[in-house]
């Protein structure tokens, strides 16, 4: 009724703003009426965000009167159950109350994602008045808005009511536009009249505005009429991450699926006179519940503390009346000027600067703690006239969450900004949203799991059918019928299948907390135990962060000096040593890039923040002044241009005091460096000098000056781009930094090596250093070849082209040519490594994409790649089907550690945006702790998996066994077998730590694969035989008596005799002989099985270490042993359990050992055998003869496997993976890898003989 009630307000709302558009002589909008909405246009559908990741379909719907009616009839009919089903499924509750529209009509909006998931979710779809159709159009010149009265207000309240501006107004006036829009992931989507579509308002970018024109039109502040027309569109600027009560998490979490089965179950049983089982699972259930309710709140708690730093605090606002206000930071809207105190502040919104420089901690949202300097947005020359981009001007960019640890500013002006982005729309905005809507994770386990739940189901079917005819045949009553169909479904499905699929993620996540990592998600657990690569950053990952200064090479007249651990004070490149950087000091400390750090500190010199004083002898404005220790010379900080990793270089504007010139100083790679330097400064051997250094892993650092004209004044500087300063330079020289291995990086990289987990570098640094530490750290072997590839882009006349050098002799003659066989893993085969740089990374992937996947099959080296490159290598990766991990410091790894299976980002916080995971151990052993980890946590989720569904499957057995003589499991029997063994199995099987190692078997990928359904299925079929055999036996035995004979002569029973009801009018006879057997046999049953499932070696500790387990076991196993072999009258009586000569009891017993050493049998030696024979991950080095052989041969080893010789000798599986598949097919290419002295050309596969290198 609300829904219909909603239909008619909106009629009343369009006939309202009909009315009101008409008194103003305004275009009346076309809204449909009831005959118009059958249409071409109500078919449409479209896009929005499209070409980005959360790319979605969308399509308009409408309310439908009958439609409602009938869902409420059919409601009512089934007792809520319709109501719940369309909750469930989003679409089907769209459909099923709604009618096609076209987007611009449409009520209630229905939203699929694009990705393999298909997800579908439902938006409302909300109306409001604002001044102009986007918060950009001007609202200066507009008649002027004004508070609606009381009677005005009433009118127009059902348009308006949820649409209040954020001081509580409602506006309207002459020119007011009808603005629709929906909300969905705390993001806004407004209606585009003019492309018939949905878009999203992110901020000032949306303008498309260049830096030239922030400063001109932004710098001055908004008036109210603006600033409120934009609070309209972009609402409060907050991360609201409410932390939800515990009855709206409660009533959510009742609604799941799982509890609304379990629900049924506890009804169903409770009538059946099941009460004491029924109340046990109902008390269990909210133990589940309350569980689930603590980690939920507690997750959001987290996130809640991660973002309330910055959500409401006071901000200084300047307005275009030349005011500045204070305002709470909730207020800002993109265009706002706010100013930054000198002490600094913690970042409310996204914000770019346009007077002075800011020194910020970034470390929430990139894990790196080193403080980077933000410097003003260039106001005039070439760079001006860029389009503003927060990606391409971050440098200048103060993103929402940073620290501002001080600004400064000279002139007795204030440091100012100008927001860009608000709200959820923030750089950290967005990253919260990943984490309060995270995508699927496409997991094989999940999608099996659906997939076996899916084959119970069908059990669950047959059972029913077969319960039904059992009961025919035995002629029980309608009611019986009933009850043992539903019961017999309720076995076969266990609906606590999704909980115990997650009990080892929560003990992995605790024993990683304990390790020093620390996860915000959880389900990437799972995913991390089946890495196959790992992807390392170099600096600060595999190396130390502080490099020593091995020595100087300095160059003079085009020719280099000899080289120098002393640096003449007296020269250009001391002087550029100390003032080519970035450092600050902060309560006397030097803070900085450690490499700076470190340069700077070899000369000896004194920094210090420049003074009004000091600012006045310079003749200009200066952030810092450097001293010479001798105090020879003094150096004012004119101009900063910091270091871009994608220009791979920094460089600074200084004057010397007394000097009446300015001096351009630039840093950076050699090869960048030498580029922009004069070619006669530029020794003629430098690329000899630079290679020796390279390779013997010392990272290396090339200067460069170039005195500026003297007649440039203080303000010309500041105009001039980055290029034109950074041109015809003079070469310095180089420095030369020794770059330590961590002591911790060659073990890890064999442990990974041993555990056929292939390595990768990806660094910003040289290609030499690079692979010299490659080899030093153990990730290229010293009898491996690297062979570098340089690939050049397409030029007027030839080609992009990719030339194949052998780095240990790029002179080798052109007529020398190498062969090498392919093989990952063979030991012989000496092996190969592919090396590749950015910029040739870009070339290869853009002319030779035939290339890229036999390329990236042996590419170990990355060198000079930019953040987006790393990004780009690990989506590339993944194309082929690796599970790629990634392990840096957060610093420029942001992406490549988002887009990564599992990223690892090395920072000393406990919780961090930047990465899935966070490790506080400062070194990468935390990749084989998440592995071994992950590893574990999957192999215990198929022990539980395994053990669940052994466990219906025993249940479901004896139940059709005892349906055949009209009997069941009792209600204390229920008790202990499905509540207390089973809760306390599950709980404790998942307590076994990781192995101390990583082994070279990897764990399985998939539930459905030929182990997992071997072990289920053979162990079934065991149980099942057992079960039987016990069954069938003691009919055979002399005192046995039937069911009914039992019950007619039970005293209790006597005038129900005939009629198989007891006192409780249950329809079963519980207490007999078959049911005390089965009892007892499947109890034991339970045990085993969980028992052999439980398995160790080489991804657990083994079981008896995982003492709860044991003591479980025992405790359990005790019990039931004492009781079978002790009778208590009192214990029989309760349990239902009917007495049994001793000789049946100790019969008994037999059959349980036997049933045990069968079950061992099967599981630890066949099944083992059976496992090698389909191996989870195929050695790449398989062919099909050797297939053959190998399956022949084991064969022979297995008895059991027999068979299996017949079957596959002929046939080879191909594997299922892409690089694996791969592998195998280069073995068949003669012509790969590339001989040395040969190059590729664009368009063809052929290789062409170089001359001589």
């Amino acid at each position: 009724m609300r829904i219909t009630a909603d239909v008619c307000q909106k009629r009343n709302v369009e006939q309202q703003v009909r009315s009101f558009n008409s008194a103003y002589g305004k275009r009346s909008p076309p809204w449909p009426n009831n005959r118009s909405f059958v249409s071409m246009e109500t078919r449409e559908t479209t896009l929005i965000n499209q070409g980005l990741e959360d790319e979605m379909e969308v399509w308009g719907y409408r309310p439908c009167l009958w439609k409602m009616i009938l869902v409420g009839v059919g409601a009512v009919c089934s007792g809520g159950l319709l109501l719940l089903l369309l909750y469930w499924l989003p679409e089907w509750g769209v459909k099923a109350t709604c009618t096609l529209s076209s987007l611009r009509e449409a009520h209630t909006l229905l939203l699929r994602t694009t990705d393999d998931f298909r997800q579908w979710a439902r938006a409302k779809v909300h109306v409001m008045l604002a001044p102009g159709k986007t918060p950009f159009d001007s609202a200066e010149h507009r008649p002027t808005a004004h508070l609606l009265n009381e009677d005005d207000h009433r009118y127009h309240q059902s348009l308006i009511a949820e649409q209040k501006e954020p001081n509580g107004k409602f506006y309207h006036g002459q020119s007011a536009n009808i603005v629709h829009y929906f909300t969905f992931h705390s993001i806004r989507y407004y209606w585009n009249e003019g492309t018939q579509d949905f878009e999203i308002f992110k901020g000032l970018e949306d303008t498309k505005v260049s830096c030239a024109d922030i400063h001109r039109d932004h710098s001055y502040g908004l008036t109210a009429a603006i600033r409120d027309h934009r609070a309209l569109f972009f609402g409060k600027n907050e991360i609201d991450v409410q932390v939800p009560s515990l009855f709206r998490l409660f009533i959510k979490e009742v609604l799941n699926p799982f509890y609304i089965f379990q629900l049924f179950a506890i009804v169903l049983w409770a009538v059946q006179g099941y009460f004491h089982y029924s109340l046990s699972v109902l008390f269990f259930s909210f133990i589940l519940i309350a569980a689930s309710l603590y980690s939920i709140r507690k997750q959001y708690a987290i996130l809640h503390n991660l973002v309330v730093a910055h959500s409401m605090m006071r901000v200084s606002v300047c307005r275009r009346s030349k005011d500045v206000e204070q305002v709470m930071s909730t207020e800002l809207v993109p265009g706002d000027v706010i100013t930054i105190p000198a002490n600094g502040m913690i970042m409310p919104c996204d914000a770019v600067l346009i007077r002075g420089t800011c020194i910020v901690n970034e470390s929430m949202l990139t894990g790196e703690s080193v403080p980077v300097t933000k410097t003003s947005l260039p106001s005039s020359g070439d760079d001006a006239e860029r389009i503003y981009s927060t990606e391409e001007h971050k440098r200048h960019t103060l993103f929402c969450g940073s620290h501002v640890i001080q600004s400064r500013y000279y002139g007795g002006k204030l440091v100012k900004v100008v927001v860009v982005r608000t709200g959820f729309c923030t750089e950290k905005g967005q990253l919260v949203r990943s984490i309060l809507y995270p995508k699927p994770t496409n997991f094989k386990l999940h999608r099996d799991a659906t997939q076996f739940l899916m084959c119970m189901v069908v059990l669950a079917v047959l059972g029913f059918f077969y319960a039904i005819v059992v009961d025919v045949i035995l002629g029980v009553s309608a009611e019986a019928v009933i009850y043992d169909a539903l019961n017999i479904t309720l076995i076969a499905v266990p609906p606590i299948i999704p909980v115990a699929l997650t009990a080892g993620l929560m003990h992995a996540q605790r024993r990683m907390k304990r390790l020093g990592i620390f996860c915000i998600s959880p389900q990437r657990i799972n995913i991390s135990g089946q890495l196959n690569l790992v992807c390392f950053d170099k600096t600060g990952t595999l190396t130390e962060d502080c490099l020593d200064l091995w020595g100087v090479q300095r160059a003079e007249d085009g020719i280099f000096l000899a080289p120098d651990t002393r640096i003449s004070t007296e020269t250009s490149f001391a002087a550029c040593m100390a003032t080519c950087h970035s450092l600050i000091t902060i309560e006397g400390k030097l803070c900085g890039d450690p490499l700076d750090v470190k340069v700077f500190g070899a000369t000896g010199s004194i920094l210090e923040e420049a003074t009004e004083y000091q600012a006045a002898l310079y003749n200009a404005r200066i952030s810092t002044v450097v001293q010479f220790p001798d105090r020879s010379c003094e150096f004012g900080i004119v101009r900063q241009f910091p270091f871009s990793s994608a220009l791979q270089r920094m460089s600074v504007v200084v004057r010397q005091l007394g000097q009446n010139h300015f001096d351009a100083y630039l840093k950076g790679a050699p090869e960048t460096v030498s580029n922009l330097c004069k070619r006669h400064t530029v020794p003629q051997n430098f690329k000899e000098t630079l290679e020796t250094y390279t390779r013997q892993g010392f990272r290396v650092i090339a200067l460069a000056h170039h005195r500026l004209d003297s007649e440039l004044p203080w303000l010309q500087i500041q105009s001039l781009s980055r290029e034109q300063i950074e041109t015809n330079m003079d070469f310095l020289g180089l420095i030369v930094m020794q770059n330590k291995i961590k002591e911790q990086t060659a073990g890890v990289l064999l442990d990974l090596r041993q555990a056929n987990i292939r390595t990768l570098m990806v660094t910003g640094d040289n290609m030499l250093t690079a692979i010299s530490v490659a080899r030093d750290c153990g990730m290229i072997r010293g009898h491996e070849k690297v062979i570098i590839a340089d690939a050049v882009p397409p030029n007027d006349r030839n080609p992009a082209a990719i030339t194949w050098r052998y780095s240990e002799n790029p002179l080798l003659k052109s007529n020398q040519t190498t062969k090498i066989n392919f093989g990952l893993h063979s030991e012989k085969d000496p092996g190969y490594h592919f090396a590749v740089s950015g910029q040739a990374f870009n070339v290869i992937t853009e002319h030779f994409s035939h290339l890229v996947p036999k390329f990236l099959l042996r590419a170990t080296v990355f060198a000079r790649m930019t953040p987006d490159q790393k990004t780009q290598l690990v989506q590339a990766l993944q194309s082929i089907d690796y599970t790629v991990g990634m392990c840096g410091d957060g610093a420029n790894d942001c992406g490549a550690l988002k887009k990564a299976h599992s990223g690892v980002s090395l920072s000393d916080l406990e919780a961090s945006v930047a990465s899935p995971f966070t490790s506080s151990i400062p070194n990468i052993s935390c990749i084989t702790n998440l592995i071994r980890q992950g590893r574990a946590a999957l192999v215990t989720t198929f022990c539980v998996f395994k053990f669940m569904s052994l466990f219906s499957l025993i249940l479901f057995c004896g139940v059709i066994l005892l349906y055949t003589v009209v009997s069941n499991f009792g209600d204390w029997q229920y008790l202990l077998t499905d509540t207390v063994m089973l809760s306390l199995i599950i709980f404790t099987m998942s307590l076994n730590p990781a192995w101390k190692k990583l082994s070279r078997r990897t764990p399985p990928t998939s539930l459905m694969s030929i182990p997992v359904l071997c072990s289920i299925l053979f162990q079934m079929l065991n149980c099942l035989l057992f079960q039987i055999f016990t069954f069938f036996l003691v009919q055979q035995q002399s005192w046995y008596r039937t069911p009914q004979e039992i019950h007619c002569n039970d005293s209790r029973f006597s005038d129900t005799c005939g009629f198989n009801k007891t006192e409780a009018g249950v329809l079963y006879i519980i207490t007999n002989y078959e049911n005390t057997s089965l009892f007892y046999v499947s109890a034991f049953q339970y045990l085993i099985v969980a028992i052999v499932f439980a398995k160790g070696k080489p991804f657990r500790q083994p079981s008896y270490k995982n003492w709860s387990f044991v003591l479980t076991c025992t405790v359990l196993y005790g019990f039931i042993l004492f009781i079978m072999l002790n009778p208590i009258p009192a214990v029989d009586e309760l349990m239902e359990i009917a007495t049994v000569p001793y000789d049946w009891r100790i019969t008994l017993l037999i059959i349980i050992l036997a049933h045990a050493v069968l079950s061992f049998i099967l599981e630890n030696l066949i099944l083992d055998a059976l496992w090698k024979f389909f191996p989870t991950k195929p050695s790449v080095k398989w062919t099909s003869n050797r297939h053959a052989a190998n399956t022949t041969q084991l064969a022979k080893e297995f008895w059991g496997l027999a068979f299996l010789s017949r079957m596959f000798s002929h046939k080879n599986r191909p594997p299922k993976t892409k690089y694996k598949y791969l592998a195998l097919k280069l073995q068949e290419e003669v012509d790969w890898p590339p001989a040395p002295s040969t190059i590729t050309y664009a368009g063809t596969t052929q290789y062409h003989i170089s001359m001589p290198f």
